[in-house]
């Protein structure tokens, strides 16, 4: 279901993205005040807001990548590319464009603390709780949205639409 932007409605704008940026990287600055923080991103869809969180976050800093992915629809989940920094003792975030159902996101969050960061926390864009598998909560939530296919801004539909700079809906 290859989707393009002529397919679809603009849900959130450019400039908003930006505004939810900007009040979770001021959330994440008063309460990690002095410390260095590591910021996880889950490849691929969290680039881009990882890299402009990064860009907002006034503090000392570290990023490292992980690929975790599903190894069929609602089957097991797998480490395709692991973190390579050392947490222990660290202050990490785990920073993700969306989260859905949270089963990769649960995996991701158990295998991070079997490492013994300081801290764990977890970072969303958006938060779409109607699908939740598992009992899991982001710590800092950009938007919560109801039950809603969206691309853009790192989202993807088959590799489309990771690009577009706002964030889009299905038409219906």
């Amino acid at each position: 279901m290859k989707l393009l932007k002529e397919q679809m409605v603009p849900f959130l704008p450019e400039e908003e993205i930006k505004e939810l940026v900007s009040q979770l990287a001021e959330q994440i600055e008063a309460d990690y005040e002095g410390k260095e923080v590591i910021f996880i991103c889950p490849l691929r869809g969290s680039v881009h807001f990882t890299a402009d969180l990064m860009r907002q976050v006034d503090l000392p800093q570290q990023v490292d990548f992980v690929y975790v992915t599903a190894v069929e629809r609602g089957g097991a989940i797998k480490i395709v590319k692991d973190i390579s920094v050392n947490i222990a003792g660290k202050h990490v975030l785990i920073v993700e464009e969306i989260i859905d159902t949270g089963r990769t996101l649960s995996f991701l969050r158990s295998r991070l603390f079997a490492s013994a960061p300081a801290s764990l926390k977890i970072v969303t864009l958006l938060d779409k709780p109607a699908r939740r598998e598992l009992p899991i909560r982001a710590d800092y939530i950009g938007k919560t949205i109801d039950d809603r296919y969206v691309v853009g801004y790192g989202m993807d539909s088959e590799e489309v639409g990771r690009n577009y700079k706002d964030i889009y809906t299905l038409k219906n």
